[in-house]
C-alpha cells in the first residue's frame, strides 16, 4: 500500500447532477487515489475542509473503459470514487458553493 499524505488522497470533486442533488443531504462525492482507504479519506476531508465532521465514507472502484482507435485497443485509467456523508452540525464544503 502506498504511503499517502492527506493532501494526496482527494484528487477532484465529482460534478454531476446526481452528486449536486446529494449535497442537500450533506453527501459530497470525490475522485480519490485508487489505493486510499476509507480511514484515509475521512482524515483527508476533515483536515482539508475546516469545520467538517465525517459520519461515513462509501467507496467504489471504477474499472477503465475499453477504447479503440483504429486497430489499436486499450483501456482508460482505473478510478476510485468516494461519497462522504457529513454530520448535520458540520460545516458545508466551500468548493461546491459556486456550482
Amino acid at each position: 500500500m502506498a504511503d499517502l499524505k492527506y493532501y494526496d488522497v482527494i484528487l477532484k470533486p465529482v460534478v454531476t447532477e446526481k452528486s449536486m442533488e446529494a449535497m442537500s443531504l450533506k453527501k459530497y462525492t470525490f475522485y480519490v487515489h485508487t489505493e486510499a482507504t476509507k480511514g484515509q479519506i475521512k482524515e483527508a476531508v476533515e483536515k482539508m475542509f475546516t469545520g467538517t465532521k465525517v459520519v461515513s465514507v462509501n467507496t467504489m472502484n471504477l474499472e477503465g473503459k475499453s477504447r479503440r482507435r483504429g486497430a489499436t485497443k486499450g483501456k482508460t485509467a482505473k478510478r476510485k470514487k468516494a461519497i462522504v456523508q457529513l454530520s448535520q452540525d458540520s460545516a458545508d464544503i466551500e468548493i461546491f458553493e459556486g456550482l
